[in-house]
């Protein structure tokens, strides 16, 4: 059978699932004869495959690779749908709807539970904060949030939280995104600032990452400020603004880098409900740890 995909990623990309994929067995074995409806969500759910950029060798080949030689991995979405004891719903969310069409196929390739199989072409911030608004009482899920960079908001995050029934992981875009978008100098344009405060959720940020440089040249028209935030830093103060909101977080997210070993993305873990989440919460850093 021909396989769809996103292209996208690396060996960092199948550690990522590997390690969602880990506690969404132990989840589900937990949760196992409790009195709950529990759901697997998944925003930016992509197709169900991702291709995995190969390395090159130093040969190039006289003929070219076959797409069945594709190195090609399960994607989050059909990870979920494997893991047993099922899950009673399964929530994907795909704004783009040539992805949310080919995402339509997996039900033909899982019709004992195709009924249970929800796929929404929609905005996650907006479908997300609907869907916690409802009464979450009697419902329980893990969500996985995957974004391509900046879309998830603060006020989305703040949603789940306060469900007080859902586990979030998070991929925090750390130096796909916001080291970038903070300069050295502190020359931030409004329509930079306003991202990272959605973002983020406050302005704070800017006093974390800067402070006023000690003497300034003459001829000096820079912002007189520098730089003083790196990867570390950047990381701590998003995690502590989990903090702010969840009941419990991982201390130890795990930084996901590339082929140059630069960190791309930051998996944070943090649990919604007040009595699952120290149990929540050791999973999780047990998981995450390197």
């Amino acid at each position: 059978m021909r396989k769809t995909s996103q292209r996208f990623g690396g060996d960092w990309t199948a550690d990522k699932l590997e390690r969602v994929h880990k506690y969404l067995l132990a989840y589900m074995k937990i949760m196992k004869g409790r009195p709950f409806r529990v759901a697997y969500i998944d925003a930016f759910a992509g197709t169900g495959y991702v291709e995995l950029k190969k390395k090159h060798s130093n040969q190039a080949s006289l003929l070219p690779e076959p797409e069945e030689a594709k190195t090609f991995i399960e994607g989050s979405v059909r990870i979920a749908l494997q893991v047993e004891p099922r899950f009673d719903k399964y929530i994907f969310i795909e704004l783009k709807r040539k992805r949310a069409s080919e995402l339509e196929r997996i039900k033909e390739e899982f019709p004992s539970i195709k009924d249970d199989i929800i796929i929404e072409s929609a905005d996650a911030n907006s479908y997300i904060k609907n869907l916690c608004s409802k009464d979450w009482r009697s419902r329980r899920a893990v969500m996985f949030l995957d974004p391509y960079g900046m879309q998830i908001s603060w006020d989305t995050i703040e949603a789940i939280a306060k469900t007080k029934g859902i586990d979030l992981w998070i991929l925090f875009p750390l130096g796909v995104a916001v080291n970038r978008l903070i300069k050295k100098n502190g020359r931030i344009s409004e329509t930079v600032r306003r991202r990272l405060d959605r973002m983020f959720g406050e302005s704070d940020w800017f006093a974390e990452f800067y402070r006023k440089k000690e003497s300034g040249g003459l001829f000096d028209d820079d912002t007189g400020m520098e730089k003083i935030a790196n990867f570390d830093s950047i990381g701590q103060y998003f995690n502590r603004r989990l903090s702010s909101a969840f009941a419990g977080v991982a201390e130890n997210p795990l930084p996901l880098y590339n082929s140059r070993n630069n960190p791309l993305y930051l998996l944070c873990f943090a649990a919604a409900n007040e009595k699952g989440a120290p149990t929540a919460v050791n999973i999780a850093q047990h998981i995450l740890r390197r």
